[in-house]
């Protein structure tokens, strides 16, 4: 449990990562609204396998309608924003309750995706694409 300038006494924060996108969470007792950058879900995230992959750790915990999440993301594109939030709101459950550890694990929603673009070699055209050969 955090404390922030004595306000709020039930807020749990976590940070998430994925890519290169960076997301804090705080999740408080509520109805289960999903706040991002100051705004609902549904207008932040118009694809629904986007919406599904934030509030997945809610799903699995069956925590859904008993939080509510707000969420700073930053950097990246949307799916690796989603994938921060994610990390982050899974991050957050389980100092509400280390019960959630096995759940979440075994969704792999605890893991940090290692994945990252791999960058550009000198002599090649992209990471690993080299210019076209010619014999003659």
């Amino acid at each position: 449990m955090r404390e922030r300038g004595g306000a709020a006494r039930n807020t749990y924060s976590a940070i998430g990562r994925r890519k290169t996108s960076i997301a804090r969470v705080v999740l408080q007792p509520g109805t289960g609204n999903i706040i991002i950058n100051g705004l609902p879900l549904e207008e932040r995230y118009t694809r629904p396998l986007l919406q599904s992959v934030i509030s997945r750790p809610l799903r699995v915990t069956n925590t859904i309608g008993s939080f509510n999440v707000m969420a700073t993301v930053s950097g990246g594109g949307t799916t690796g924003q989603a994938g921060a939030i994610s990390h982050a709101t899974a991050r957050a459950l389980l100092k509400v309750d280390e019960a959630h550890r096995p759940i979440l694990r075994q969704d792999g929603l605890l893991t940090r995706d290692p994945r990252m673009k791999e960058r550009k070699k000198y002599g090649l055209k992209r990471a690993r694409k080299a210019p076209q050969y010619t014999k003659r």
